[in-house]
Protein backbone atom coordinates (compact mmCIF):
# COMPACT_ATOMS: atom_id res chain seq x y z
CA UNK A 1 0.00 0.00 0.00
CA UNK A 2 0.53 3.62 -0.38
CA UNK A 3 -0.02 5.17 3.21
CA UNK A 4 0.57 8.86 3.63
CA UNK A 5 0.71 9.72 7.23
CA UNK A 6 0.09 13.97 7.83
CA UNK A 7 2.52 14.33 10.65
CA UNK A 8 4.65 11.46 10.80
CA UNK A 9 7.77 13.21 12.53
CA UNK A 10 6.76 12.63 16.17
CA UNK A 11 5.59 10.04 18.99
CA UNK A 12 2.74 7.91 17.38
CA UNK A 13 3.50 9.37 14.09
CA UNK A 14 6.71 8.42 13.85
CA UNK A 15 5.68 4.93 14.88
CA UNK A 16 3.18 3.97 12.38
CA UNK A 17 5.32 5.16 9.91
CA UNK A 18 8.25 2.49 11.37
CA UNK A 19 5.67 0.14 11.78
CA UNK A 20 4.79 0.78 8.07
CA UNK A 21 7.57 0.23 7.02
CA UNK A 22 8.92 -2.50 8.49
CA UNK A 23 5.93 -4.47 7.03
CA UNK A 24 6.54 -3.82 3.36
CA UNK A 25 4.63 -0.48 2.51
CA UNK A 26 5.52 2.83 0.81
CA UNK A 27 5.10 5.64 3.08
CA UNK A 28 5.22 9.08 2.90
CA UNK A 29 5.21 11.86 5.81
CA UNK A 30 4.17 15.30 4.96
CA UNK A 31 4.80 17.35 7.52
CA UNK A 32 6.73 20.86 8.67
CA UNK A 33 9.93 18.90 9.76
CA UNK A 34 10.23 20.62 12.90
CA UNK A 35 9.45 18.42 15.43
CA UNK A 36 12.29 15.44 14.79
CA UNK A 37 13.44 13.03 12.23
CA UNK A 38 10.90 10.93 10.07
CA UNK A 39 11.22 6.94 10.34
CA UNK A 40 14.02 4.94 8.43
CA UNK A 41 12.33 3.99 5.01
CA UNK A 42 9.61 6.47 4.90
CA UNK A 43 9.28 9.53 2.71
CA UNK A 44 9.37 12.58 3.67
CA UNK A 45 7.58 16.00 1.88
CA UNK A 46 7.30 19.34 3.25
CA UNK A 47 4.03 21.21 3.69
CA UNK A 48 2.40 23.68 6.23
CA UNK A 49 -0.93 22.64 7.00
CA UNK A 50 -1.87 25.73 8.17
CA UNK A 51 -1.53 27.59 4.91
CA UNK A 52 -4.69 27.43 2.70
CA UNK A 53 -2.44 26.23 0.02
CA UNK A 54 -0.21 24.17 2.16
CA UNK A 55 -0.97 20.61 0.93
CA UNK A 56 -0.36 21.92 -3.01
CA UNK A 57 3.23 19.54 -2.52
CA UNK A 58 0.64 16.93 -2.43
CA UNK A 59 -0.97 17.47 -5.69
CA UNK A 60 -1.48 14.78 -7.97
CA UNK A 61 0.26 12.09 -5.57
CA UNK A 62 -2.11 8.77 -5.04
CA UNK A 63 -2.28 7.17 -1.93
CA UNK A 64 -4.34 4.20 -0.85
CA UNK A 65 -4.67 5.00 2.88
CA UNK A 66 -4.09 8.49 4.88
CA UNK A 67 -3.51 8.83 8.64
CA UNK A 68 -4.22 12.13 10.33
CA UNK A 69 -3.16 13.20 13.83
CA UNK A 70 -4.11 16.98 13.51
CA UNK A 71 -5.58 18.64 16.50
CA UNK A 72 -6.86 21.81 14.35
CA UNK A 73 -10.28 21.51 12.84
CA UNK A 74 -9.36 23.41 9.44
CA UNK A 75 -6.14 21.60 8.85
CA UNK A 76 -8.57 18.03 8.80
CA UNK A 77 -11.30 20.06 7.21
CA UNK A 78 -8.84 21.28 4.08
CA UNK A 79 -7.10 17.76 4.00
CA UNK A 80 -10.22 15.63 3.35
CA UNK A 81 -11.31 18.39 0.56
CA UNK A 82 -7.83 17.77 -1.03
CA UNK A 83 -7.24 13.83 -0.35
CA UNK A 84 -10.44 12.37 0.50
CA UNK A 85 -11.02 10.52 -2.66
CA UNK A 86 -12.94 7.32 -3.13
CA UNK A 87 -11.64 4.26 -2.72
CA UNK A 88 -8.60 6.18 0.00
CA UNK A 89 -8.99 4.71 3.22
CA UNK A 90 -8.88 7.04 5.99
CA UNK A 91 -7.86 6.83 9.52
CA UNK A 92 -8.71 10.23 11.91
CA UNK A 93 -6.61 9.65 15.29
CA UNK A 94 -8.72 11.26 17.92
CA UNK A 95 -8.86 11.21 21.61
CA UNK A 96 -11.30 10.11 24.52
CA UNK A 97 -10.86 13.88 26.10
CA UNK A 98 -13.47 14.03 23.71
CA UNK A 99 -16.53 12.61 25.89
CA UNK A 100 -18.86 14.79 27.91
CA UNK A 101 -18.80 12.16 31.21
CA UNK A 102 -15.78 11.28 32.77
CA UNK A 103 -17.51 9.79 35.44
CA UNK A 104 -19.36 6.79 35.03
CA UNK A 105 -17.23 3.91 34.61
CA UNK A 106 -17.07 1.41 31.39
CA UNK A 107 -18.22 3.09 28.76
CA UNK A 108 -18.33 2.62 25.24
CA UNK A 109 -17.19 5.00 22.31
CA UNK A 110 -20.86 4.31 20.49
CA UNK A 111 -23.15 5.33 23.48
CA UNK A 112 -20.72 7.63 25.02
CA UNK A 113 -22.14 11.32 25.18
CA UNK A 114 -19.40 14.18 22.97
CA UNK A 115 -18.81 17.12 23.74
CA UNK A 116 -19.80 20.05 21.96
CA UNK A 117 -17.56 20.77 19.05
CA UNK A 118 -15.54 23.65 18.61
CA UNK A 119 -14.51 25.00 15.25
CA UNK A 120 -11.89 27.27 16.66
CA UNK A 121 -7.82 26.72 15.90
CA UNK A 122 -6.13 25.67 19.00
CA UNK A 123 -2.30 26.22 20.03
CA UNK A 124 -2.15 25.48 23.95
CA UNK A 125 -5.92 24.82 25.88
CA UNK A 126 -6.96 22.75 28.06
CA UNK A 127 -8.28 18.82 28.12
CA UNK A 128 -12.42 20.30 27.10
CA UNK A 129 -11.22 22.17 24.55
CA UNK A 130 -8.77 20.21 23.16
CA UNK A 131 -11.72 17.50 23.27
CA UNK A 132 -14.30 19.78 21.53
CA UNK A 133 -11.61 20.42 18.52
CA UNK A 134 -11.09 16.79 18.55
CA UNK A 135 -14.78 16.48 17.90
CA UNK A 136 -15.33 19.30 15.57
CA UNK A 137 -12.40 17.65 13.46
CA UNK A 138 -14.15 14.22 13.86
CA UNK A 139 -17.18 15.71 12.18
CA UNK A 140 -15.69 16.79 9.08
CA UNK A 141 -14.58 13.05 7.71
CA UNK A 142 -17.93 11.33 7.19
CA UNK A 143 -19.19 8.04 8.03
CA UNK A 144 -16.74 5.68 6.34
CA UNK A 145 -13.54 6.47 7.76
CA UNK A 146 -11.47 4.74 10.74
CA UNK A 147 -11.73 7.18 13.69
CA UNK A 148 -9.54 5.94 17.05
CA UNK A 149 -9.62 7.91 19.71
CA UNK A 150 -6.53 7.19 22.01
CA UNK A 151 -6.30 7.27 25.31
CA UNK A 152 -3.23 7.85 27.18
CA UNK A 153 -0.24 6.59 25.01
CA UNK A 154 3.25 5.64 26.57
CA UNK A 155 5.98 4.09 25.35
CA UNK A 156 9.81 5.10 23.77
CA UNK A 157 9.52 8.37 22.36
CA UNK A 158 6.92 9.91 24.63
CA UNK A 159 7.56 13.89 24.45
CA UNK A 160 5.01 14.18 27.27
CA UNK A 161 7.19 12.47 29.95
CA UNK A 162 4.01 11.54 31.77
CA UNK A 163 4.12 7.56 31.50
CA UNK A 164 8.01 7.97 31.75
CA UNK A 165 7.99 9.15 35.50
CA UNK A 166 6.71 5.65 36.56
CA UNK A 167 9.78 3.78 35.05
CA UNK A 168 12.35 6.23 36.02
CA UNK A 169 10.81 7.07 39.65
CA UNK A 170 10.57 2.93 40.12
CA UNK A 171 14.19 2.21 39.05
CA UNK A 172 15.32 4.18 41.84
CA UNK A 173 13.84 2.28 44.07
CA UNK A 174 12.95 2.87 47.85
CA UNK A 175 9.99 3.98 49.29
CA UNK A 176 7.79 5.07 46.47
CA UNK A 177 4.75 7.70 46.74
CA UNK A 178 1.91 5.88 45.50
CA UNK A 179 -1.67 8.18 44.69
CA UNK A 180 -4.90 6.79 46.17
CA UNK A 181 -5.83 3.13 46.54
CA UNK A 182 -4.19 -0.07 44.88
CA UNK A 183 -7.51 -0.54 43.32
CA UNK A 184 -7.90 2.75 41.52
CA UNK A 185 -8.12 1.88 37.50
CA UNK A 186 -4.90 2.65 35.12
CA UNK A 187 -5.78 2.33 31.39
CA UNK A 188 -3.14 3.41 28.32
CA UNK A 189 -1.69 2.00 25.59
CA UNK A 190 1.58 1.19 24.39
CA UNK A 191 2.49 3.46 21.28
CA UNK A 192 3.87 0.71 19.35
CA UNK A 193 0.42 -1.86 19.97
CA UNK A 194 -1.28 1.46 18.61
CA UNK A 195 0.75 2.07 15.83
CA UNK A 196 0.19 -1.64 14.56
CA UNK A 197 -3.30 -1.73 14.95
CA UNK A 198 -3.62 1.74 12.79
CA UNK A 199 -1.29 0.19 10.24
CA UNK A 200 -3.79 -3.12 10.24
CA UNK A 201 -6.72 -1.08 10.02
CA UNK A 202 -5.77 0.41 6.75
CA UNK A 203 -4.76 -3.14 5.60
CA UNK A 204 -8.02 -4.11 6.11
CA UNK A 205 -9.51 -0.89 5.48
CA UNK A 206 -11.92 -1.11 8.94
CA UNK A 207 -14.38 2.06 9.55
CA UNK A 208 -15.99 2.89 12.91
CA UNK A 209 -15.27 4.38 16.11
CA UNK A 210 -13.46 2.87 18.19
CA UNK A 211 -11.50 3.44 21.68
CA UNK A 212 -7.80 3.24 21.50
CA UNK A 213 -6.59 1.71 24.67
CA UNK A 214 -5.61 -0.36 26.45
CA UNK A 215 -7.33 -2.95 29.46
CA UNK A 216 -8.58 -1.46 32.41
CA UNK A 217 -5.63 -2.44 35.09
CA UNK A 218 -5.21 -1.75 39.16
CA UNK A 219 -3.04 0.90 39.60
CA UNK A 220 -1.22 -1.34 42.68
CA UNK A 221 -0.96 -4.63 40.00
CA UNK A 222 0.78 -2.08 37.51
CA UNK A 223 3.29 -0.67 39.83
CA UNK A 224 4.40 -3.98 41.28
CA UNK A 225 4.19 -5.60 37.55
CA UNK A 226 6.30 -2.59 36.41
CA UNK A 227 8.36 -2.85 39.56
CA UNK A 228 9.85 -6.10 38.80
CA UNK A 229 10.35 -6.13 35.48
CA UNK A 230 13.08 -3.51 35.98
CA UNK A 231 13.98 -5.39 38.61
CA UNK A 232 13.17 -2.73 41.25
CA UNK A 233 12.77 -3.25 44.84
CA UNK A 234 10.15 -0.37 46.25
CA UNK A 235 7.64 -0.40 48.52
CA UNK A 236 4.80 1.73 47.63
CA UNK A 237 3.21 4.50 50.52
CA UNK A 238 -0.73 4.92 49.38
CA UNK A 239 -1.55 8.52 49.80
CA UNK A 240 -5.16 9.66 49.98
CA UNK A 241 -6.72 12.22 47.76
CA UNK A 242 -6.99 15.48 50.60
CA UNK A 243 -3.65 14.97 51.96
CA UNK A 244 -1.99 14.89 48.27
CA UNK A 245 -4.52 18.23 46.73
CA UNK A 246 -3.22 20.11 50.50
CA UNK A 247 0.10 19.65 49.79
CA UNK A 248 -0.04 20.61 46.00
CA UNK A 249 0.57 17.67 44.61
CA UNK A 250 -1.41 17.55 41.44
CA UNK A 251 -2.79 15.67 38.58
CA UNK A 252 -2.38 13.52 35.36
CA UNK A 253 0.87 15.56 34.06
CA UNK A 254 3.64 18.42 34.84
CA UNK A 255 5.28 19.99 37.50
CA UNK A 256 4.84 18.39 40.57
CA UNK A 257 2.12 16.09 39.46
CA UNK A 258 1.62 12.70 39.83
CA UNK A 259 0.83 11.10 36.34
CA UNK A 260 -1.67 8.76 35.69
CA UNK A 261 -3.60 10.08 38.50
CA UNK A 262 -7.12 11.10 38.28
CA UNK A 263 -9.02 11.70 41.15
CA UNK A 264 -11.70 9.90 41.89
CA UNK A 265 -15.04 9.86 41.90
CA UNK A 266 -14.25 12.93 39.15
CA UNK A 267 -12.33 10.96 36.69
CA UNK A 268 -13.88 7.29 37.44
CA UNK A 269 -14.50 6.92 34.04
CA UNK A 270 -11.59 8.34 32.13
CA UNK A 271 -9.35 5.16 33.24
CA UNK A 272 -12.11 2.39 32.49
CA UNK A 273 -13.06 3.05 28.77
CA UNK A 274 -14.98 -0.70 27.69
CA UNK A 275 -12.78 -1.63 24.88
CA UNK A 276 -13.81 -4.72 24.35
CA UNK A 277 -14.72 -3.07 20.53
CA UNK A 278 -11.08 -2.21 19.68
CA UNK A 279 -10.20 -5.98 20.84
CA UNK A 280 -12.44 -7.70 18.61
CA UNK A 281 -11.19 -5.52 15.65
CA UNK A 282 -7.51 -6.32 16.57
CA UNK A 283 -5.74 -4.31 18.70
CA UNK A 284 -3.13 -5.63 21.03
CA UNK A 285 -1.69 -4.91 24.31
CA UNK A 286 1.99 -5.94 25.44
CA UNK A 287 2.51 -6.42 29.35
CA UNK A 288 3.23 -3.15 31.19
CA UNK A 289 6.33 -3.84 32.49
CA UNK A 290 7.29 -4.34 28.87
CA UNK A 291 6.29 -0.73 28.21
CA UNK A 292 8.27 0.25 31.32
CA UNK A 293 11.08 -1.63 30.39
CA UNK A 294 11.65 -0.28 27.08
CA UNK A 295 10.47 3.45 27.95
CA UNK A 296 13.12 3.27 30.64
CA UNK A 297 15.82 2.25 28.16
CA UNK A 298 14.76 5.02 26.00
CA UNK A 299 15.02 7.16 28.70
CA UNK A 300 18.75 6.52 29.47
CA UNK A 301 20.09 6.16 25.81
CA UNK A 302 18.26 9.62 24.88
CA UNK A 303 18.10 11.74 28.07
CA UNK A 304 14.31 11.21 27.39
CA UNK A 305 11.93 13.49 29.28
CA UNK A 306 10.43 12.43 32.52
CA UNK A 307 7.65 15.34 34.25
CA UNK A 308 6.08 14.42 37.82
CA UNK A 309 7.37 15.22 41.03
CA UNK A 310 11.05 15.89 42.19
CA UNK A 311 12.21 13.47 44.46
CA UNK A 312 13.30 16.19 46.93
CA UNK A 313 8.88 17.06 46.36
CA UNK A 314 8.39 13.36 46.81
CA UNK A 315 10.29 13.02 50.13
CA UNK A 316 8.64 16.14 51.19
CA UNK A 317 4.77 15.47 51.21
CA UNK A 318 6.57 11.31 52.20
CA UNK A 319 7.69 12.92 55.88
CA UNK A 320 4.59 14.77 56.13
CA UNK A 321 2.43 11.72 55.80
CA UNK A 322 4.62 10.12 58.14
CA UNK A 323 4.45 12.82 60.58
CA UNK A 324 0.49 13.00 60.73
CA UNK A 325 0.89 9.13 61.46
CA UNK A 326 2.61 9.92 64.19
CA UNK A 327 1.11 12.71 65.77
CA UNK A 328 -1.83 10.30 65.06
CA UNK A 329 -0.39 7.69 66.64
CA UNK A 330 0.84 9.41 69.57
CA UNK A 331 -2.50 11.33 70.58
Amino acid sequence: MRILILGGSQFLGRAVAAHACAVGHDVTCAARGLAGPIAAGAHFVRIDRDMAEGLAPLAGETFDAVVDVSRHPGQVRRAVAALKHPGVHWTFVSTISVYADNRIPGQRADTAPLREPIAAEIEHSTDAIYGAAKVACEQALGSDAFICRAGLIAGPEDPTGRFGYWPARLARGGEVLAPGSPDDAVQFIDVRDLAQWIVHAAEVRLTGIYDGIGPTRRRGEFLAECAAALNASCTFTWIDRPFLEAHDVRRWAGPRSLPMWLPLPDFAGFQTRDTAPAREAGLTARPPGETARDTLHWLRDSNGPVTGLSSDEESAVLSAWHAREAAAVGT
